[in-house]
């Protein structure tokens, strides 16, 4: 959908990106800038680009910041840093002095890198990337798919889209909201839940029915939960995990789910292969041809192989 210049060319169609594009690296706002320009770009064209809220841009705009690397803060560091961190200090050692003095300083310059106030206030209500995240949603209906971070626990299963998003807003707007058990934080909130990506067994299998019926669609479309490196399918198509790890942190591998017509495809690594819409010999023909495009000594191998060896045990 872009060109090498990185300029819209996918004219009407939608991109979703799924959250998380905040940590862990260098380059979290250029990401965002690439975001925000594309936002623009395709909106002229008739498409749409949907940057939806993950975990970790809940936790920068809350301050939970303990996956936010010195180079991310680095990024919003200028030639006024060092004043500004100055003056902060100041305010908060009111004036004091000595060798004890010295030693909390370093630590709390070690705490608060060169960037870090300025990263915060650009993450603020009142910042470009604090306004920018807290417009998006969390969760979107697009078609016959809905598109989130986490996934949709039981506690959220037969709740409007447009009221979880709306508590996601709320608590985001006014961060005193966030309290325990929060759909921001909870760990069965749609920004963390990990139960579509992960658990087995009747019990998820009649959850994902339950969420599919009530919002009438035919898919669910989550991250947040890496993968061996495949886009994986569960439950026969009806959930799709896409989250392969495309960070360098997590191996870099590169796909994409694409969804055309009544068809859904991954694009892993340039070539287009449909995915299966059963759990048996289809899903490990898929993740086969998935495994031939990877370079050797691929993690996805051993994921594979353990798939293979459950069906031939008829688990």
């Amino acid at each position: 959908v872009i060109d090498q210049k990185d300029r819209w060319i996918g004219g009407k169609t939608h991109l979703v990106q799924t959250g998380d594009v905040l940590d862990r690296g260098a380059g979290s706002r250029k990401v965002m800038d690439l975001l925000i320009n594309l936002e623009k770009q395709a909106a002229k064209a008739g498409g749409q680009v949907h940057a939806l809220i993950g975990n970790h841009e809940a936790m920068n705009l809350y301050g939970d910041l303990r996956y936010t690397t010195p180079g991310e803060f680095a990024a919003f560091r200028t030639e006024n840093s060092e004043t500004i961190r100055t003056a902060f200090w100041e305010q908060e050692s009111k004036g004091a002095t000595g060798d004890a003095a010295d030693a909390a300083r370093q630590k709390w310059e070690a705490e608060h890198p060169l960037g870090w106030f300025e990263h915060r206030f650009a993450f603020s209500p009142k910042g470009t990337y604090g306004q920018w995240i807290r417009s998006h949603h969390a969760m979107v209906k697009i078609n016959d798919t809905i598109y989130l971070h986490g996934g949709i626990s039981p506690r959220f299963a037969s709740v409007p889209l447009s009221a979880v998003n709306e508590m996601i807003a709320a608590e985001l707007n006014d961060l005193t909201l966030i309290k325990e058990g929060s759909p921001v934080t909870a760990e069965d909130g749609p920004l963390w839940y990990r139960g579509m990506a992960q658990d087995e067994g009747a019990d998820i299998a009649a959850l994902v029915g339950q969420v599919l019926a009530t919002h009438g669609v035919k898919r669910i479309v989550i991250g947040h939960t890496p993968t061996p490196g495949a886009i994986v399918p569960r439950f026969g198509g009806k959930v799709i995990v896409i989250d392969v790890g495309l960070t360098a942190v997590f191996g870099g591998h590169r796909a994409v789910l694409l969804q055309e017509g009544d068809g859904a495809y991954a694009i892993h690594r340039g070539e287009k292969i449909a995915l299966p819409a059963d759990t048996g010999a289809g899903l490990l023909a898929y993740l086969k041809k998935v495994l031939s495009l990877e370079p050797r000594e691929s993690a996805l191998a051993k994921y594979v192989a353990g798939v293979e060896a459950a069906l031939a045990s008829g688990r």
